[in-house]
């Protein structure tokens, strides 16, 4: 069956897949926007359900303190320029690294996690009358670049060198939106975050200042393309092409793999689930670096305005791969020791991952987040040790105003086979933080 396109029948009405909508609705736009938001946006760091981008959200104009001060506030070109800084700190029972748990990589220590500088210019895709483009270029320096990081973009900083702290390309890629495509498609190219999980990369838009080991062991970044069609206000589905994880299409390394990722939101818009396969190809780990294959599903569920959970689970695969995963050739560093090359492991090598966070509204500044985790790595690939992980941490995020927030917590990590001690550079079976950062916009 061929794709209906928005088709003129009169100048009271149009045919959008095959319903009927009024004028009005479209100069209305309310032919295109999704459903309203379930999540309360201050404080929480989302205004929607997981399963980005979401066509049909309106755009984010505001001018934060850089815009103003370069001149650009409510400029005709759209063009933002903007940024933000993360700071962190944490006391943890291990001396040294508190690897696998991330992003506060190295123990006892204040650290910049990062500062970002992007570039942007959002298409407007809550109208359906014109076709709208737009780009992203996002420039991070700081200790997270070791997450980021796409071997062939700089990466000899951490592949060779093991550096704390790097610079990162984090993301660049253009946009295009086609509004009589479905009820309206948007295509990306270039360098992008992984569309599949709750955390994000990114301070100002993850529930906790730490992330969970499931969320550390999984791909970050991919580069290729993809395009997301939106059907209704309830189904979007997501289809593309990249390189692999962590790699760019110019590197030995990569790989070719597929996309493919469907969100649905319930009519009450209380239930959301966001599944599918963010990679998928041969498998094959390739010239010492991971090929990650993944299947993942999320689901989010409202029990009130205030109070909602979301809950992910994975399955990640390849062939051929070395314990550890991609190898860091850099010098053993206190952060982190498991530099080198490790065995590889015959056959097919995997992992799985399941973690729930229970997010609470405390008041308009404020909100409480519960976050458990288990990760199971029978082989050794994603942590450097064969084991079962579970994760425990409770966290506040309390918002001064639109530009600074702080995000206390604490947390407890253990392994659980015999005789395994991941944690504190390899000779602790468990692990106690306290940790806070504090983010601030500019």
């Amino acid at each position: 069956m061929k794709t209906k396109f928005i088709i003129f029948l009169s100048a009271a009405t149009v045919v959008i897949m095959g319903r009927t909508v009024s004028a009005q609705d479209i100069a209305n736009d309310t032919a295109v926007k999704i459903l309203s938001s379930p999540l309360i946006s201050p404080p929480f760091p989302g205004s929607d359900w997981d399963g980005g981008p979401v066509i049909g959200e309106a755009n984010d104009n505001t001018n934060y303190p850089l815009q103003k001060l370069l001149g650009l506030a409510d400029n005709k070109s759209q063009i933002r320029i903007y940024g933000w800084v993360d700071v962190g700190g944490n006391l943890s029972s291990s001396k040294n690294s508190n690897a696998p748990t991330g992003y506060d990589i190295a123990a006892n220590k204040v650290e910049l996690d990062h500062i970002v500088l992007r570039f942007e210019r959002e298409p407007n895709t809550a109208q359906a009358q014109n076709m709208d483009w737009g780009f992203l270029v996002d420039n991070i320096y700081g200790e997270d670049y070791r997450y980021t990081m796409a071997k062939g973009v700089f990466s000899d900083q951490l592949l060779t060198h093991n550096s704390l702290y790097g610079y990162d390309a984090a993301q660049f890629y253009g946009l295009l939106y086609i509004p009589e495509v479905a009820e309206g498609m948007l295509i990306k190219v270039g360098r992008f975050l992984s569309p599949s999980d709750i955390e994000d990369q990114w301070a100002p838009d993850n529930f906790l200042y730490t992330h969970s080991m499931m969320f550390i062991g999984d791909p970050f970044t991919f580069t290729g393309g993809l395009a997301t069609f939106k059907f209704s206000k309830y189904v979007q589905l997501i289809i593309g092409a990249h390189a692999g994880n962590d790699v760019t299409p110019w590197s030995n390394s990569a790989n070719l793999n597929g996309l493919a990722m469907l969100r649905w939101v319930a009519k009450n818009n209380n239930n959301s689930l966001y599944g599918g396969i963010p990679s998928i190809g041969k498998g094959y780990y390739t010239n010492d670096h991971d090929n990650l294959q993944q299947a993942v599903v999320t689901w989010g569920h409202c029990f009130t305005k205030k109070v909602f959970m979301m809950t992910e689970g994975y399955y990640m695969w390849q062939w051929g791969a070395r314990v550890g995963g991609t190898v860091i050739n850099g010098p053993s560093e206190p952060y982190f020791m498991e530099t080198g090359p490790g065995p590889v492991i015959p056959g097919i090598t995997s992992a799985i991952g399941l973690v729930n966070y229970f997010e609470v509204f405390l008041s308009a500044k404020s909100y409480l987040s519960i976050r458990n985790e288990f990760l199971n790595d029978p082989q050794g690939n994603r942590t450097d040790f064969v084991s079962a992980y579970s994760g425990h941490t409770i966290g506040i995020c309390y918002r001064f105003n639109d530009l600074v927030c702080i995000r206390p917590e604490i947390s407890y990590d253990r392994a659980y086979a015999d005789n395994v001690t991941p944690f504190d550079n390899g000779i602790k079976k468990d692990q106690y933080t306290a940790a806070m950062d504090l983010i601030a916009r500019f």
